[in-house]
């Protein structure tokens, strides 16, 4: 059975793992730091107690096994992730990894046996906060991360991915090949929705249709940093006003988009030497552009790119675009949803169909296995923010038809493809 104050207790514990002397509120476990290994002992300690046999992968995944009793059939795999953006709150991934544990636990309490194995997993490095990139844990599960990206891949310290994961003790030099040995046979994720949608219409459940991919790149533009008072305005090279040409580039250009819409955000804007009477020399802008159609994110990225450099000739700056990452928008199979609709009915759910507009782990196994989504709402559609919230009621209420869900999904005469 699914426990009310086992659940609650986890969350409480949750909160406070977070790196100290942050200096904001909300939650501060960027991936591979010292809060976000502490929060992954944890959570294997979780697991430990709800019965699963741990192991890790080369890239630091937790995996917990239930057994079945054909160990050779395809896994049934469930969890998320629990690291966070700066300032972030308790329920973006922690309630899909705390919801796959007390749903493992809940079947072992109860004495269930699987025919197929049964695997929780835990993503690691699924935000994009520390390194640029989302979802890295998930990709290298699925030998999409290479070793050169890991090399590639910088914090704003300048450290490295690769050298990330080996100060942990991990195995960079392994990325590139797959590091589940499958074969699956499906993947379930829960998830608040992070927008407004289920909250205004009143729905306790979101089935996700589809879900958004990011087009994400980096862009340096280098003008000339000269006296703010002696330079006249003819004669500036100014990056800041570039850059700010840019960030308006990228808002029109999204809104022009409808059927379906785009979204681009410009979430991260460096100027230097960032003193009040020199002109910028330098300005660095982070670009994240999203769709649930990878041929209007396409057209978006490509626009805005041919803005940027026109902006950069117009006012004498040179550019560099530097592709950080370019993932594909995927759909949720049509039996899948039926699956996990027909469970929300039985189980007396108000539910709607929905799209993802933010990326998930979900997304990478849906292209190449039966996968879904479940989503519950969040107060005032927050996420990626302190004053994250999610009812305790609804939390039950996904965990209870995920239980369902991994425990049909378990039987050999259960078809998802």
């Amino acid at each position: 059975m699914i426990d009310r104050a086992r659940l609650e207790a986890q969350f409480a514990h949750m909160r406070g793992i977070s790196a100290p002397g942050e200096g904001g509120p909300g939650i501060y476990r960027l991936a591979f730091t010292d809060a976000d290994w502490q929060g992954r002992t944890y959570l294997m300690r979780l697991m430990q107690e709800a019965g699963l046999a741990l192991r890790e992968d080369a890239f630091g995944n937790v995996i917990g096994r239930m057994e079945g009793t054909d160990p050779a059939l395809p896994v049934v795999l469930f969890g998320s992730h629990a690291d966070s953006v700066p300032g972030g709150g308790n329920f973006d991934g922690v309630l899909g990894i705390l919801a796959a544990i007390e749903t493992a636990r809940s079947l072992n309490e109860d004495g269930f046996r699987p025919e197929h194995p049964l695997e929780v997993v835990l993503f690691l490095c699924e935000e994009s906060s520390r390194f640029g990139a989302a979802t890295l844990g998930s990709r290298a599960m699925l030998g999409e991360l290479t070793v050169e990206e890991a090399h590639r891949y910088r914090d704003k310290d300048g450290i490295s991915l690769y050298k990330a994961m080996t100060a942990r003790g991990l195995e960079p030099e392994a990325l590139g090949k797959p590091l589940h040995p499958g074969p699956v046979k499906a993947f379930f994720e829960v998830h608040i929705e992070q927008g407004k949608v289920l909250e205004h219409e009143g729905k306790e459940i979101g089935l996700v249709t589809g879900i958004a991919a990011p087009t994400r790149f980096r862009v340096r533009l280098t003008g000339s940093a000269d006296h703010s008072g002696a330079t006249p305005m003819a004669l500036r090279h100014d990056a800041a006003c570039a850059a700010a040409e840019i960030v308006l580039a990228a808002e029109v250009l999204a809104q022009a988009e409808n059927d379906p819409p785009a979204v681009a955000t410009v979430g991260m804007l460096q100027i230097e030497p960032g003193v009040m009477n020199v002109i910028p020399g330098t300005a660095t802008l982070g670009v994240d552009i999203r769709s649930i159609d990878d041929d209007v994110k396409a057209r978006v990225a490509k626009r805005l790119q041919r803005r940027v450099r026109e902006i950069g000739e117009r006012r004498g700056v040179a550019v560099d675009i530097e592709p950080i990452s370019d993932e594909r928008p995927v759909a949720i199979s049509p039996k899948v949803l039926d699956f996990l609709e027909e469970i929300a009915r039985e189980s007396g759910c108000s539910y709607r169909r929905m799209p993802s507009g933010a990326g998930h782990d979900a997304m990478h196994w849906a292209e190449r296995v039966p996968a879904g989504m479940l989503f519950i709402p969040c107060k005032d559609g927050l996420s990626h923010n302190p004053n994250e919230s999610a009812k305790m009621e609804d939390i039950l209420t996904v965990t209870r038809l995920l239980e369902k869900a991994v425990r049909r999904a378990s039987r050999k005469d259960t078809r998802l493809e």
